[in-house]
């Protein structure tokens, strides 16, 4: 298929790792990694974790970059390029796509969070709050409808406008600059955590593996935990990672990169914990406190830091910088995505999609206070946990099932293509050896996900 312009390209290879790994690191690495790994008993669950993350979640990264350079498409032309005639692949397509909006219409109000503590924790507004204020300035931060609004508007505001200044002047440039400054911030965060006084015991907690703490909170439930992390840490499944594959040359082989940008994931989730378990326990703090954690328990524990305004600020500004990294990511996933389908330019892609995300983003806002009383999943829960739930438990696990058989199966675009577009270029070449185990073996596993999922949420 002849393409209808000339497609945009990144101006280094330093662009294409940071945008992918920017994609990838978010929230999920930041809060939810040290989060779960505080409730699965510390370092024993990290083993599997990145066990689960090199042999089930990185042979999908490469072939969504794979399907992506091969086709020069987002996620909702890349199978029809590749593969004409499947209507069903053409299908997924779309609703990988449909994936990155209800993706974004929480993601966004969440960044917004952010961005807000950033600005409470640099003005002083934390410090000057007892305890019990501090708990209560989250819950009336939730509860006021204009607030939020304008924060979600500051967010998509940013992550448009960067889209807008173009490929590589705004998003390449601008996501190099985020990833250093959040790079350089957390490696002084941890530094400072490690050198406070009882640090050792958060340490010990973390880095040494007790298997008899893993088997406290259920082996079962551990194992599942960290298949689940190692697989949504990277954003796999609705054409994340693919549209960054459609926007570099085929000068380098797909494994190696995959594996630089996965460790790079992944020493930031390691950091992550480095910054909150030596913490964590030199406070009292305990490590599965929960949502509160990151908005109530730590503001406290900063409070009582030397030069915790300053800590604070540098905290609450590095999650910002995690969290827009990815909204940077999957915004321009969706602007390229309605360039190569309806034929706009970048800027009336960019404008039409910053009101589009804005209006989709508000339900998830309303659901924390005029609009409380929704339960979609029944008692106790919001509108964005129903927007995740589509997202986390099934768009992510079969979409990635989707590429599986698409790039392994003679039904979609073969094991031969995807190989030969993976190993095109200098690095390391993918291990032929492993199609066997990706067509029989990684899809029972997800599905095995996605059907505890689905037990977990409704039936336990």
């Amino acid at each position: 298929m002849e393409e209808k312009r000339t497609r945009e390209s990144l101006g280094s290879r330093l662009g294409f790792i940071f945008l992918s790994a920017g994609c990838a690191i978010g929230l999920g690495n930041v809060w939810r990694f040290p989060y779960i790994t505080g409730l699965h008993g510390g370092a024993a669950f990290v083993l599997i974790y990145l066990l689960f993350l090199l042999f089930l979640a990185m042979p999908i990264m490469v072939m969504e970059f794979a399907v992506g350079r091969a086709s020069r498409q987002g996620v909702a032309g890349s199978f029809e390029v590749l593969k004409p005639e499947g209507g069903f692949w053409r299908l997924f397509g779309r609703l990988a796509l449909a994936g990155n909006y209800i993706l974004m219409m929480f993601y966004t109000t969440v960044t917004g969070w952010m961005l807000a503590y950033t600005w409470y924790a640099a003005s002083g507004t934390l410090t000057a709050l007892s305890p019990e204020q501090i708990g209560a300035n989250f819950g009336a931060l939730l509860g006021d409808p204009k607030a939020l609004i304008f924060w979600l508007f500051v967010t998509v505001l940013i992550g448009s406008a960067i889209c807008f200044i173009g490929l590589r002047t705004g998003v390449e440039r601008i996501t190099k600059i985020m990833m250093c400054g959040l790079l350089l911030i957390m490696i002084a965060l941890a530094v400072r955590s490690v050198t406070l006084p009882g640090a050792e015991k958060g340490l010990d907690f973390y880095l040494r593996p007790d298997f008899g703490k893993l088997m406290e909170n259920g082996l079962w439930n551990s194992i599942y935990a960290a298949m689940g992390q190692a697989f949504f840490t990277l954003s796999l499944g609705i054409g994340s990672m693919a549209i960054f594959g459609s926007y570099i040359g085929r000068d380098r082989a797909l494994t190696g990169e995959s594996v630089v940008i996965t460790a790079l994931d992944t020493f930031v989730a390691i950091t992550a914990g480095l910054i909150i378990f030596p913490a964590c326990f030199a406070y009292g703090v305990s490590p599965n406190a929960g949502p509160g954690l990151i908005f109530v328990t730590l503001p406290n524990m900063f409070n009582h830091m030397p030069q915790g305004r300053i800590w604070s600020s540098l905290f609450f500004l590095f999650m910002s910088f995690a969290a827009m990294s990815t909204v940077v990511a999957v915004f321009e996933h969706i602007i390229a995505c309605s360039m190569d389908l309806l034929g706009w330019d970048r800027r009336k892609a960019t404008t039409v999609n910053f009101f589009a995300i804005l209006l989709l983003s508000l339900p998830c806002v309303f659901g924390f206070n005029i609009w409380s009383h929704v339960a979609p999943l029944g008692k106790g829960t919001i509108i964005l946990d129903l927007e995740d739930f589509i997202v986390s438990n099934n768009l992510l696990p079969l979409g990635s099932i989707v590429y599986l058989l698409f790039c392994t199966t003679r039904y979609g675009w073969g094991w031969d293509n995807f190989i030969a577009e993976a190993d095109m270029g200098r690095g390391l070449k993918f291990p032929r050896a492993l199609r066997g185990y990706l067509l029989y073996v990684v899809p029972v596993i997800m599905l095995v996900i996605f059907a505890f999922g689905y037990y977990e949420k409704f039936f336990k």
